[in-house]
């Protein structure tokens, strides 16, 4: 069997009930979800508190409580593992006190390739948290094709696969998500 067969056949595994698939699945995925956890804490501040290892473990311990999930495949166990560390980033922010929007909020790129390419989010992922959930009440694929791309670090084909939309799907998403949030996150009505 390839890696990929082997995620998948651990979560299901893991889904059935087997406690010991997780132990066995996470040496597979583990370089891969600290690889996203990596690229995401590089945009953070350099005085941000949370380390990239402790993200994975907080993603992992999060996991543990997931086991119920019907798992689809290993694209869908990523995009699982995006929502969780967005969650697990946003609380952190929360707990530290971070303004919320306006204040010392600095600019947003959102003209980048990946959304919020800024060198500096930290102050920002609980403004960015609150736009992606008012964009989940108005169009929840959309929301959630900006969750796999910019916290889960997917590509174009693999979100397409995640949600079940061709490619083509994902790039209008995409084009429209990003003119809605940098209106929305720079404050304008």
């Amino acid at each position: 069997m390839t890696s990929v067969q082997d995620v998948t056949a651990l979560l299901r595994a893991w889904a059935a009930g087997d406690e010991s698939a997780l132990g066995r699945l996470m040496p597979l995925v583990y370089d891969e979800i600290h690889g996203i956890a990596k690229r995401y804490m590089g945009r953070e501040r350099h005085s941000h508190g949370l380390q990239t290892t402790a993200l994975v473990h907080e993603v992992y311990f999060r996991l543990i409580d997931a086991k119920d999930v019907d798992w689809q495949n290993r694209n869908h166990f990523y995009a699982l593992c995006s929502s969780l560390m967005r969650r697990v980033l946003v609380d952190f922010a929360r707990s530290r006190n971070f303004q919320k929007r306006g204040g010392k909020i600095a600019h947003i790129d959102l003209d980048a390739a990946q959304l919020l390419e800024a060198s500096s989010l930290g102050d920002d992922v609980v403004a960015v948290d609150e736009a992606l959930s008012k964009l989940a009440t108005l169009d929840a694929r959309k929301s959630q094709m900006v969750e796999l791309r910019f916290f889960g670090g997917l590509t174009t084909s693999e979100i397409a696969g995640v949600l079940g939309v061709s490619v083509e799907t994902v790039m209008r998403d995409w084009k429209f998500a990003k003119a809605w949030l940098m209106r929305e996150l720079s404050g304008a009505s």
